[in-house]
């Protein structure tokens, strides 16, 4: 029997109870059925339930509550379940407790079973389940630091990048981006200029700008080539075909494009005032040649890139051509694309070109130049060439040649008319090739000033047949005589007495076969025949100046050698050379070698002056009046690609004052319906009376000596 609780007045479930009007009564028997005393009816609630019953029904009651709460609570306050689950379901079963009725205390009703039926064992009573406890939430201190630690650790990281950003990899960053936004802008060196032996500009470079387009910045090809066209000259449809854009090596689109080079400042003002997008000028240079077509044939011309194409402009471009420089700059965006004020900016600077100072002497030169005109306009000649050169330097004191062309617009000349003739001009120089055979016969001692021998009217050399034009009939007659009427035949047998081998060798010695080095592009070194090419027929028409390929330059530096005392010097067209800072500067010295002696270069001038002097003599068109002259007339042909062409080339080769030369002056004229031998001899006196005048040179003290032709 279980123990009675020390608390008469609680029953089971703690509640109090008062006495029971069946209390008073006898107990029931022992053995009879519902027979538990007090301690059984503790068991049974006032309804006949149990009390763990009644608990459980509790906490069926306050979860459905719950889960009603929860419902309503989904379309009114979103928190409330969360509040529930924090203070662990306390609030919703007070609420359903509120809810409730409150029940009546009634007194305990005992319900007794019917006397024998057997009573109904008490049910197990099941403990208590406990409400689950609430779930741990964190702590809202600790997840706070946490946050702000990593937030401190992000700011940190990204802090410490920027500073690498902006102070280590700044440079490499800006100059992976910089290529494309750098303009270049090229500088162009000025070139140098090209001065006569005074210093007179024959040809230099004035300021002009350049006139360029950036594709990119175009926005309208059409109409930007439109509003360029009157300005430039240059059809438009040429200029938008500039302005077209392309790629450059690397793949970066080209952003400078020359439309027009060497234009008028004013004029390009006036471009730039248009303020077309893209479009811009510069500094820029144009060659200017001041004399038009003097020494044109000489001094050739450039590019609008300033190069040298022809002539000295082309022997020396790497001279006067200077070092380009240029100017590479950041610019913004932007119609304008300005340069960035404190951005990237590197110059390079330009070296300007060094300028030559050359012999030529302007006002000679002129005067040359006209006298060849006039006198091959006289007799419809095709190709002049006229040289004058200072016999102790070798210096080319002018240079002309017909016909010419103006330099300054080299592009509207034909090609023919911009050779240098008297470099390029290939030629049989004729009878004036007999003062070689002379001289070196002279030199040899084969034959002397006195010497005299009889002259038929021809001689066979070979197949070929040689007369002379002045008929000696077999007479004797003097070498002065034979020079003064040009005698092939008399020429012929002192050749035959010099021999082949010596005649070769002193061709050479006065230069001919390789080129005078004089600093003119394309100049030809003409030929002389080797011996072993010698036919029977060489044997006469080599020592009268026929198969033999010579240059007018080389036939007058031969001269020269006869006017020096017999020492050869090559002629030489640049005197100095000027640097930008004014240093001059001396090329190298020409090539000098002794040809003949003193003695015999002397004897030789004597013989030539025959020439100028004699009654019907070859060259007496040739005298100056009040100077000896020494020189030779010839008669030859002219040759292309080793072939003889139509007419004759007339030429004329003297020197003056003859008893001490001052100068030579070389006059060759080809003439296709002949007449040559008109127009060299007065060429010649013409020049040569200027130049002894120019220089101031005084006549002659002497007369030339009386001249005997013939002997018996």
């Amino acid at each position: 029997m279980p123990p009675r609780s020390d608390d008469p007045r609680r029953d089971a479930t703690g509640s109090r109870r008062g006495p029971s009007r069946a209390e008073g009564t006898a107990d029931p028997r022992p053995g009879e059925p519902g027979g538990g005393g007090i301690s059984g009816a503790r068991a049974y609630t006032p309804r006949g339930r149990t009390i763990g019953q009644d608990r459980l029904d509790d906490a069926r009651a306050a979860r459905a509550e719950q889960r009603r709460v929860s419902r309503g609570s989904r379309s009114g306050d979103p928190f409330r379940p969360a509040l529930q689950v924090l203070d662990g379901g306390r609030a919703g079963a007070a609420r359903a407790a509120r809810r409730e009725p409150p029940s009546r205390r009634s007194g305990v009703v005992r319900n007794v079973p019917e006397r024998g039926a057997r009573e109904e064992p008490p049910p197990r009573r099941r403990p208590a389940r406990r409400p689950p406890k609430p779930p741990r939430l964190a702590d809202p201190g600790r997840r706070l630091r946490l946050g702000t630690a990593l937030t401190l650790t992000l700011f940190a990281v990204i802090g410490i990048r920027l500073v690498g950003l902006q102070a280590v990899e700044s440079s490499a960053y800006a100059d992976a981006g910089l290529p494309d936004r750098l303009r270049t802008v090229k500088l162009p060196a000025p070139r140098g200029a090209i001065y006569d032996r005074s210093g007179a500009a024959l040809v230099h470079s004035v300021e002009a700008s350049y006139v360029y387009a950036d594709p990119t910045q175009i926005k309208d090809r059409t109409a930007t080539a439109k509003a360029l066209s009157p300005l430039l000259g240059i059809p438009a449809s040429a200029l938008a075909e500039k302005m077209k854009s392309r790629m450059l090596p690397g793949g970066i689109e080209s952003q400078f494009e020359y439309l027009a080079r060497g234009v008028d400042v004013d004029r390009a003002k006036q471009i730039l005032a248009l303020k077309l997008p893209g479009i811009n000028i510069h500094r820029d240079e144009r060659r200017e040649v001041p004399g038009g077509d003097l020494a044109a044939n000489l001094l050739g011309f450039t590019s609008v890139d300033m190069n040298g194409l022809e002539g000295l402009e082309a022997r020396y471009d790497d001279v006067l051509r200077g070092v380009d420089g240029k100017r590479v700059y950041e610019v913004g965006l932007g119609d304008t694309a300005a340069a960035i004020p404190g951005g990237y900016s590197e110059t390079t600077r330009a070296e300007p070109g060094r300028s030559l100072q050359l012999t030529i002497d302007r006002d000679l030169q002129y005067m040359v130049q006209v006298l060849l005109k006039k006198r091959m306009e006289q007799v419809k000649g095709s190709t002049g060439a006229a040289i004058v050169l200072e016999v102790d330097t070798g210096e080319v004191l002018a240079q002309a040649a017909y016909p010419t062309y103006d330099a300054a617009k080299p592009v509207e000349s034909d090609p023919a008319d911009r050779e240098d003739v008297a470099t390029s001009f290939v030629v049989d120089p004729g009878s004036v090739h007999k003062a070689i055979t002379f001289g070196a016969a002279l030199q040899e001692g084969v034959v002397t000033p006195d010497t005299t021998l009889p002259v038929p009217n021809t001689v066979r050399k070979g197949d070929t047949p040689f007369t002379d034009s002045h008929k000696a009939h077999g007479r004797r007659m003097s070498l002065a005589g034979m020079m003064a009427y040009s005698s092939n035949v008399g020429t012929i047998a002192i050749a035959d007495m010099l021999g082949r081998d010596r005649l070769i060798d002193y061709q050479k010695r006065f230069g001919l076969g390789e080129p005078t080095g004089v600093g003119v592009p394309g100049e030809a070194s003409g030929r002389v025949l080797p011996a072993d090419e010698w036919s029977g027929s060489s044997y006469g028409s080599v020592p009268i100046g026929h198969s033999v390929d010579a240059t007018p330059l080389q036939m007058a530096a031969a001269f020269a050698a006869i006017a020096n005392d017999g020492t050869y010097v090559a002629p030489r067209l640049v005197k100095e050379i000027i640097g930008p800072d004014g240093e001059r500067t001396k090329p190298d010295p020409p090539t000098r070698r002794s040809v003949l002696s003193p003695d015999t270069a002397a004897e030789l001038r004597t013989i030539l002056e025959a020439v100028t002097t004699v009654d019907q003599a070859t060259g007496l068109a040739a005298a100056v009046p009040e100077y000896r002259v020494a020189g030779k007339t010839g008669t030859g042909s002219r040759l292309v690609d080793g072939r003889q062409q139509p007419g004759e080339v007339a030429s004329f080769i003297g020197m003056a004052p003859a008893e001490e030369p001052r100068y030579v002056i070389a006059v060759f004229a080809h003439t296709p319906a002949g007449g040559g031998g008109d127009i060299a001899a007065p060429a010649f006196r013409d020049m040569m009376q200027f130049a002894l005048r120019h220089y101031r040179v005084p006549p002659s003290a002497t007369a030339a000596p009386n001249f005997e032709v013939f002997l018996p």
